[in-house]
């Protein structure tokens, strides 16, 4: 069973209905099951909070370390609540007429969810919990496009807005039994939902707050490359989680997406290492680190969809071309993307999805890509991206435009120059 199901009543389950016994189609309880799902919440929580905190903290500035890492923990109990309110109900419960594209309203303030209620073999508080780590860490990916420069409050109004708007309408196209589900788009653990929907809010907002002030002009380095090793390493690590978790069960598939997910980020951290060595002549620290996220990125869609061999070459790509994105390609547009969450997320989550299409294997996801003779799942592919590369990008500048309107979004050039951390918190790292 994955991730693409609807809460108690679920394709998974439809599809018991059709082939098993009566007896057999109603949910049970799963002790193993649930217990590893407790398990990877606990892990993709981690993701964010230290996890992405310490990766973006590291990689700004020293005056503005404090406001960035303080972006990525609001961001995680704002969604929390968000969630619990209107967020799982918009993603997940049966949304009627208009079901193909957003969920209903049933389960505002998650009514109906006791104790005892099921999603499948696990409970669906456990199940709600999981997905509410997801609507976590995918707004606070986006604040890397822009970060040293946004109001907070402004930055609490956007990504509040955002994740109703775009990532919960988003999410249920594709887990929650919306058009792209109908499409037979594939996307295990967020491709689509999280990374390529990230990276397209990231680049929207950086193009509109603009270019930090000096930026092509002033040493932006990072300020400390060990909080941000550590950070990718607790990525690392929670992703297991984001993807082994993502086939809601303890079973082959979440062992084969665990295994696959460690073979791409290795790949991809040395394809990357690579490049920059073979260009740059030096291996970067930050280099490597930001390979193995791509690698992390590109596999998420695959995950439970590919064997080990398809996993290297998607992390080989994924290392090599997110590599680009971020130096080459931004350097060629122009654009500000302070902490490459474009380039990275957004570009390594239309490789892997691409990849997908490519590689998906029959006997382990129960889906044939173009190697195996279904070229056609690549189009399919193409069109889960374009869909949410579309809506993501309108919807996300819309949102922005109307906060500019109403508060503003970006902080005064002499804040920004002075720092975020003393300005916008009254508070510095000595």
């Amino acid at each position: 069973m994955t991730k693409h199901i609807v809460p108690i009543t679920g394709l998974a389950a439809l599809g018991l209905l059709a082939f098993a016994p009566p007896a057999l189609a109603e949910d049970t309880l799963n002790s193993g099951d649930t217990a590893w799902m407790l398990t990877s919440t606990a892990l993709v929580l981690m993701m964010t909070i230290p996890g992405l905190a310490l990766f973006y903290g590291g990689m700004v500035r020293k005056k503005n370390v404090l406001a960035t890492t303080m972006q990525s923990f609001a961001a995680a109990c704002l969604m929390t609540v968000l969630w619990m309110i209107a967020g799982y109900t918009l993603a997940f419960e049966n949304g009627g007429a208009l079901n193909s594209f957003v969920g209903g309203l049933s389960k505002m303030f998650l009514a109906g969810i006791g104790k005892d209620s099921l999603s499948g073999t696990i409970p669906e508080s456990v199940f709600m919990t999981f997905q509410m780590t997801f609507a976590i860490i995918t707004p606070a990916l986006i604040t890397g496009a822009f970060a040293d420069r946004m109001k907070f409050s402004a930055l609490l109004f956007f990504l509040g807005a955002w994740m109703l708007i775009v990532y919960a309408p988003i999410t249920h196209w594709v887990w929650g039994g919306g058009f792209l589900a109908d499409a037979g788009v594939l996307d295990f653990a967020g491709g689509t939902v999280v990374h390529i929907n990230a990276g397209v809010a990231g680049l929207v907002a950086a193009l509109v707050l603009g270019k930090r002030h000096g930026y092509g002009t002033e040493n932006m380095s990072p300020h400390n490359m060990v909080l941000s090793v550590i950070g990718a390493s607790l990525l690392w690590v929670g992703w297991f989680g984001f993807n082994a978790g993502s086939a809601v069960a303890a079973n082959g598939s979440a062992g084969m997406a665990m295994a696959v997910t460690q073979i791409a980020t290795a790949a991809a951290a040395l394809s990357w290492m690579f490049a920059e060595w073979v260009i740059h002549k030096k291996p970067s620290v930050l280099g490597v680190v930001s390979g193995a996220v791509a690698g992390l990125v590109a596999i998420t869609p695959a995950s439970g969809y590919v064997a080990p061999s398809g996993a290297l070459a998607i992390g080989i790509v994924a290392g090599v071309v997110c590599f680009w994105g971020a130096t080459s390609l931004k350097r060629m547009l122009g654009y500000d993307d302070s902490l490459d969450a474009f380039g990275v997320h957004g570009i390594g989550g239309v490789v892997g999805a691409v990849l997908t299409g490519v590689f998906a294997s029959e006997a382990i996801g129960g889906t044939k890509g173009a190697l195996e003779g279904n070229v056609g799942q690549i189009l399919v592919q193409i069109e889960g991206i374009l869909a949410t590369i579309v809506y993501c990008a309108v919807a996300t500048f819309i949102i922005l435009k109307v906060i500019d309107l109403a508060i503003g979004l970006r902080v005064s050039k002499d804040v920004e120059i002075e720092g975020l951390d003393v300005n916008l918190h009254g508070e510095t790292v000595q």
